[in-house]
């Protein structure tokens, strides 16, 4: 059975820093696309999550277990990244989706994957298009997986904004690829 990750961090603690390289293994993918969906470029998005891991590291020891590592950790990949955004100045609305998430299964009728994939690049570059806000709500609720109260912790705002902006955003993309994917309902 796979060791927790409170179980890991106490071994670290303890003198196995070896095993940081499992929480690394376990949390390198989310980390990874958090960043690539903040900052939009692979390069930035790796140097933003491997000072995230090298951070965490050196602050492991004031983890206090209150939250899940995870989420601790999204919280620092968000920081550097809100930084390194803060830094190069970039004003523009952030949150990519990679294409290679959007998998389609082979055994599905060639014309029904190419539907779908057209269906999926519609999604991305309708979410890329939403306010920043709600493209990193979307992305930490449903991509991250994060609860109301993770995505709290993560972004540093009450949890009545984040369900309100949460709700919006929802209501946003609906409306936006209605108007994508079914022109023809829009009254004129």
């Amino acid at each position: 059975m796979p060791l927790s990750d409170n179980e890991i961090i106490a071994s670290i603690r303890k003198g196995d820093h070896r095993l940081y390289g499992r929480l690394v293994d376990r949390y390198k993918d989310r980390a990874m696309t958090l960043a690539l969906r903040i900052l939009r470029d692979r390069r930035d998005a790796e140097e933003a999550a491997q000072d995230s891991f090298v951070r965490a590291y050196k602050a492991l020891d004031s983890f206090q277990g209150t939250a899940k590592f995870g989420t601790w950790l999204y919280r620092i990949v968000y920081n550097v990244c809100m930084t390194k955004v803060a830094r190069n100045r970039r004003d523009s609305e952030f949150l990519a989706l990679d294409e290679d998430q959007l998998e389609v299964e082979s055994d599905i009728p060639l014309a029904q994957e190419i539907e779908m994939k057209e269906t999926a690049r519609i999604m991305k570059d309708t979410v890329e298009q939403l306010p920043e806000k709600y493209a990193l709500m979307l992305s930490l609720f449903y991509f991250q997986e994060l609860s109301h109260e993770e995505i709290c912790e993560v972004t540093q705002l009450p949890l009545g904004t984040v369900k309100i902006h949460l709700f919006r955003a929802r209501n946003l993309l609906r409306k936006r690829l209605s108007q994508k994917l079914y022109p023809e309902n829009i009254a004129v």
